[in-house]
């Protein structure tokens, strides 16, 4: 009885130190994400860029994926959309494969030009106003005791 005992208790041991090594299993899984293609597309084709049309901006081709392969679609022209510029879309590296990112229509710089512009003006002004200070005026300068009483 007491050497069946021992049997079992040396086998439940050796059980127990057996376990991690068989416990070394490894589990791969792959899911499609939806728009992500895991096969880098080829470069871009060269296409002469055609005479400008009034009324039409040129959007150029580009590498569609079809589910087995890339296919070339080549570029045509679009209406032009008053007070916008067209921004071509493009191939993005993403989670390890690719995605194509649709191009889009974008407001004109001018406006933001503008902004920039009226901006450097404001600071230009700003930077005078601080370098051109007299006396207690300039925030570097405060007379002797007066710190102490809060003036500067």
């Amino acid at each position: 009885m007491k050497t069946r005992i021992a049997m079992l208790a040396a086998a439940g041991a050796l059980s127990i130190l057996a376990s991690p090594l068989a416990a070394n299993a490894q589990v791969s899984v792959n899911i499609n994400v939806p728009g992500l293609v895991m096969t880098a597309p080829p470069p871009p084709r060269y296409e002469p860029l055609p005479p400008p049309r009034g009324g039409f901006v040129w959007v150029p081709g580009r590498w569609v994926w079809d589910g087995r392969a890339y296919a070339w679609h080549a570029g045509g022209w679009q209406p032009a959309r008053a007070g916008y510029v067209y921004a071509p879309g493009r191939w993005i590296e993403d989670r390890g494969g690719w995605r194509w990112n649709d191009g889009d229509w974008r407001r004109e710089a001018r406006r933001e030009a503008r902004r920039e512009r009226e901006w450097e003006e404001d600071r230009r002004h700003d930077r005078y106003e601080r370098d051109h200070r007299h006396g207690h005026d300039r925030g570097d300068f405060c007379p002797p005791g007066q710190a102490k009483k809060g003036n500067c």
